[in-house]
């Protein structure tokens, strides 16, 4: 098997984790477990601090395959087996020699020794989106002490993973806000899995609460994330990609509600359908054409029934909509809105497809997501 081709096989995006009474860390192992999709010799893994306000080291970063031998391998950086990345930077490291099937199970472990401002990092979820955490240096162990480790869906710091691998394979990334966070692209990697597309990654660049054409700067909503313009330049740099699909927008129509009611929700942040679209083709499209990408529109789901529908604002998505359905600056349309409607009254959810809260999809809508991905973005 010739290995000549570096693609990412794994991805997050990185933002500013929410804002609470404790941000540091000390003495702390961080454990992510990755599903590697395609088989390889040597693997590079980006490490991020763009959301941080102070260096972060991270003193030590092992890889080991998940199974009875259980043999890390330290991942150095410039040779030097700790890395310091600066505020506002990332960092890859060494080539990693590692002989790496497809489907094996890979853990990534970063033990931070000092105290280590945790503000770089996303929320996610779904199946093949389980982390874990535990008190003191257990990054180079197989076993982490079940009273010392609890589970968590932040992933901190981590960012890419890419894989020496086959020139046949090719990265999908799929970007967007907390639709996109949560479960849908692991359900996509999955029905690729079982559908035999073995050629294809699913590249998550997802972070809840964003908007495209603005972003809050109070610690109140900082984890909602950076502005369009600033995170999607930083968050396409995805090896071996060849298309992305972007599902975004919903956050700029339901946020804004006016000073009296949250002063950093002003009715001024209230776009109109042109002032996505324009958004859309500015910041989206134009970016990723000059990187080859085809872009695929991905729909609005409904939201009727959430905390500050109105039937304005479901205007506005629906006129998005159809632009996103129609407009030929795409390559196609991913269809998520059709996916999860209900056919009597689209403005809503069908019947087990909410959540509850009325704005994010339930386990069994994500799969339905998932599903409606059309095949040919899986060849």
């Amino acid at each position: 098997m010739e290995y000549t081709k570096w693609v990412a096989c794994w991805g997050n995006a990185t933002s500013i984790t929410d804002r609470r009474e404790a941000v540091y860390a000390k003495d702390i192992t961080l454990r992510y477990p990755v599903r590697m999709c395609f088989s390889g010799s040597r693997l590079r893994l980006r490490f991020s601090n763009l959301t941080g306000t102070e260096p972060v080291t991270l003193s030590k970063v092992f890889v080991a395959k998940q199974g009875d031998e259980y043999e890390p391998v330290a991942v150095a950086f410039l040779e030097k087996l700790s890395v310091c990345i600066p505020a506002g930077e990332e960092v890859t490291s060494d080539e990693v020699d590692i002989d790496i099937a497809a489907g094996q199970m890979l853990d990534v472990s970063i033990y931070l020794a000092d105290c280590t401002q945790m503000n770089a990092g996303t929320l996610i979820t779904g199946p093949l989106s389980r982390g874990k955490y535990s008190y003191g240096d257990y990054a180079d162990r197989k076993d982490l002490p079940i009273d010392l480790t609890r589970n968590t869906n932040w992933f901190y710091f981590l960012n890419t993973i890419d894989i020496l691998t086959e020139e046949k394979n090719h990265a999908l990334v799929c970007y967007g806000d907390s639709i996109t966070a949560q479960s849908w692209p692991d359900y996509l990697a999955i029905r690729a899995w079982r559908e035999g597309w073995r050629n294809v990654s699913v590249i998550r660049r997802a972070v809840s609460g964003t908007r495209i054409l603005r972003q809050y700067d109070c610690i109140t909503y900082q984890a909602y994330g950076l502005k369009g313009a600033t995170r999607f330049p930083i968050e396409m740099n995805v090896a071996g990609a060849e298309a992305v699909i972007i599902q975004h927008g919903i956050n700029d129509i339901i946020h804004p509600v006016g000073v009296e009611t949250n002063v950093f929700r002003p009715w001024s942040d209230m776009p109109t359908c042109n002032d996505l679209i324009e958004g859309t083709e500015r910041i989206y499209i134009s970016h990723a054409r000059e990187l080859g990408l085809k872009v695929w529109s991905g729909t609005l789901l409904p939201i009727y029934g959430w905390r500050t529908y109105n039937p304005d604002r479901d205007m506005i998505r629906q006129e998005f909509n159809a632009w996103l359905r129609q407009s030929d600056k795409f390559d196609g349309c991913v269809d998520f809105d059709l996916a999860v409607r209900d056919s009597q009254s689209p403005e809503s959810f069908a019947s087990g497809f909410d959540s509850g809260d009325h704005l994010h999809p339930s386990e069994k809508a994500y799969e339905a997501m998932a599903e409606c991905v059309p095949s040919c973005l899986l060849e």
